[in-house]
């Protein structure tokens, strides 16, 4: 049973979060918070172990609630939720220790999937977001592009080098082993050592090393 805590702002999203996720058997939703704050005091009462955060709440935002729940509730597991695709707040919640993000507009079944994906440990991330959100706004300010180091950080090997680079051009495991030409285990395995070699937790803390070390360059919009 996955225990989840709800945080929004809206009591109308709350609601309908919950009516979601309850009667699915292999979830109990524990409480709702209506802040930051309140999520961080619910969850350190109730022990849930997943928190579906809205980013934008008041008080405490939800990107600040994920940094304190880091702290005092680190096997908490936070689903960011965002209302807008580009949410440049989206990425400080990953930053902060968010286990994934996902627009507002998905489907139940979707949300469901995410909650039981970030249980497990791995990211939940909407592919339509991905590439979009961290290109534009995973780098704060513009930087001279560079080349990928000769020396591969922390003793990456050539191969794991290119999957870290698949990995956050936004490639799924299939994806990356159809380019590759080898078995998706294969590239389970490498992955699995490119997040121990770079110190990351999951699939979006590594795509987001990838844009700030310059393996891969983001895109530069307008407007």
């Amino acid at each position: 049973m996955i225990r989840v805590l709800i945080a929004d702002d809206q009591p109308l999203v709350r609601r309908g979060l919950a009516l979601i996720l309850a009667p699915d058997p292999g979830i109990e939703v524990v409480g709702e918070a209506a802040d930051g704050a309140e999520a961080v005091a619910l969850a350190q009462e109730l022990h849930p172990d997943v928190v579906v955060m809205d980013i934008r709440m008041p008080v405490l935002d939800g990107v600040a609630a994920t940094a304190r729940l880091a702290e005092v509730r680190p096997g908490a597991r936070v689903l960011a939720l965002s209302t807008f695709d580009m949410d440049e707040y989206v990425v400080a919640a990953l930053r902060a220790g968010a286990c994934g993000f996902l627009p507002k507009d998905v489907s139940p079944e979707e949300l469901i999937a995410a909650v039981r994906t970030v249980h497990t440990g791995e990211a939940a991330v909407a592919p339509r977001l991905l590439t979009r959100l961290l290109s534009t706004y995973v780098r704060t300010a513009p930087r001279e592009p560079r080349p990928a180091p000769a020396t591969t950080p922390d003793g990456l090997t050539p191969r794991e080098l290119e999957i870290w680079r698949l990995l956050a051009r936004g490639l799924d495991n299939a994806a990356i082993a159809a380019e590759l030409d080898i078995s998706v285990s294969t590239v389970k395995n490498h992955i699995t050592a490119v997040f121990g070699k770079l110190g990351v937790r999951d699939r979006a803390q590594a795509v987001i090393a990838a844009y700030e070390t310059g393996l891969v360059e983001a895109e530069r919009r307008s407007g």
